[in-house]
């Protein structure tokens, strides 16, 4: 099966229409010749960008000298309002900072602890799609977004989606989504920091109220640890670890900061991968049975232990995140003069790692644009998830909660399909845009009823 991607621009086009399609849509601004490439470069009046497709480019920039590519403030412009200085954001002292709070509520035994949180989530999101699963077509990412929210409420704070607080938060960043591209104007032409951003009055006014409920949250939660009776959740395990080199802990200003950027990756970035895995297998019928197969093996409470049971869930749900890696791009920025494949790259110059163009380069991946979960038990699958597969980022900088977010996709991914037989709308095709994650333009359509 092939399954949609979008359309490739033509080679060449003026400036004025890259930054109009960029708007629109990162992938199809992009031209083919990125599918093949192992680097092109890209001049504009007011930098140089050079996107790696070379496994051995990425390997360098991600892990081998990562502080010679620190995150590019370009990408960070159009997502200030609602992240503030959080770890997604950071480079440096403050990140490294920020990691040492934050990566041991994410280590061994503590996935296992937020592991039944989990499961409830998933247990609530099979019974809302009980209601829809009757065979009419419904768009399934409204679903999965619920589910992925419902998931971050539970383990951060221990409390469901539908609690009055989450629930604003939940509906107010559907309306950041869609009034706030991942970058503006001041991505493209550098000013200095006075410069207003000119973001839209919604997107000001949705960051700052998702904010205020963040901080509401965070205050009650300092309260109760204060008093001695918070759940032994995330966000009490962030908020009370203390940096071992100076013994603080993070301020609530810090904390909210670092929530709104735990809400944005762990709710859309995981939104995004099970919906398109749930359209994936609606096309793939074989491959749906045997994952209801291993989920219906579960029985009604799984265990932590269980995941490595599901391994055909995992390679599927692997599968669907070397298609549609949920972040398509991540930029970094060259602090001195490098050279690239004999190439020079000046300083400052914005290093494009496209997740999107490496997972499909037909250079290194047989039969790219294929769904084949088959491959992940081949050599050359072995291969490329060594050397070309990055949906999580890689190095110092991997994101934090990629065990969190494996756990949680092939656990919901199970139980969602061991419950209900899923099938595609044969007249609705997704056709895959980037904005913030890689969504559908106008949705997922799909059908459910209930197994046998």
């Amino acid at each position: 099966m092939i399954p949609p991607k979008p359309p490739a621009r033509p080679d060449r086009v003026s400036l004025w229409r890259y930054l109009q399609l960029f708007r629109q849509d990162i992938l199809s601004a992009q031209p083919k010749r990125l599918y093949r490439a192992w680097m092109a470069e890209f001049k504009t009046p007011f930098f140089r960008s050079f996107m790696i497709n070379d496994p051995s480019l990425v390997r360098r920039v991600l892990k081998e000298a990562p502080e010679d590519f620190p995150k590019s403030e370009r990408i960070g412009e159009g997502l200030r309002p609602l992240l503030g200085n959080s770890v997604f954001l950071t480079n440096g002292a403050i990140w490294e900072r920020q990691r040492r709070l934050i990566d041991p509520a994410f280590e061994g035994g503590r996935l296992r602890d937020t592991f039944p949180a989990m499961v409830d989530a998933a247990r609530a999101a099979v019974s809302r799609l009980e209601g829809q699963a009757n065979g009419t077509p419904f768009e399934i990412e409204a679903e999965t977004s619920h589910a992925a929210a419902d998931v971050i409420f539970r383990t951060l704070f221990s409390i469901p989606i539908d609690h009055q607080i989450a629930s604003e938060v939940f509906h107010e960043f559907k309306a950041y989504q869609r009034s706030q591209p991942i970058l503006n104007l001041a991505a493209f032409v550098p000013v200095p920091r006075w410069v207003p951003r000119f973001f839209s009055g919604k997107t000001r006014a949705s960051a700052r109220k998702i904010r205020r409920l963040i901080t509401d949250l965070t205050a009650e939660r300092a309260a109760a640890i204060e008093a001695g009776a918070a759940p032994d959740d995330l966000a009490t395990k962030i908020m009370t670890a203390r940096d071992p080199e100076t013994g603080d802990t993070f301020s609530t200003e810090e904390m909210v900061d670092q929530v709104a950027i735990f809400f944005l990756a762990g709710h859309e970035t995981s939104a995004s991968a099970l919906a398109w895995t749930l359209y994936l297998l609606a096309e793939a019928p074989e491959w749906q049975d045997k994952i209801a197969a291993e989920g219906q093996a579960l029985g009604g409470d799984p265990a932590f232990a269980d995941l490595s049971k599901l391994k055909v869930t995992r390679d599927v749900f692997r599968e669907a995140l070397r298609l549609y890696p949920p972040v398509p791009m991540m930029v970094r920025e060259a602090s001195g003069p490098e050279t690239f494949r004999n190439r020079t790259v000046p300083t400052g110059s914005q290093i494009v790692l496209s997740p999107w163009h490496l997972h499909r380069q037909n250079r290194l991946w047989e039969d790219p644009d294929a769904f084949d979960p088959a491959r992940w038990q081949t050599e050359n699958g072995k291969e490329c998830q060594r050397n070309a597969y990055i949906p999580f980022s890689a190095g110092r900088r991997v994101c934090t909660g990629a065990g969190f977010a494996m756990a949680e996709g092939v656990l919901l991914l199970a139980m969602i399909t061991a419950r209900f037989k899923i099938e595609a709308v044969a007249d609705r095709i997704p056709v895959p845009v980037a904005h913030l994650t890689v969504r559908a333009k106008d949705g997922i359509w799909l059908r459910l009823t209930p197994r046998d």
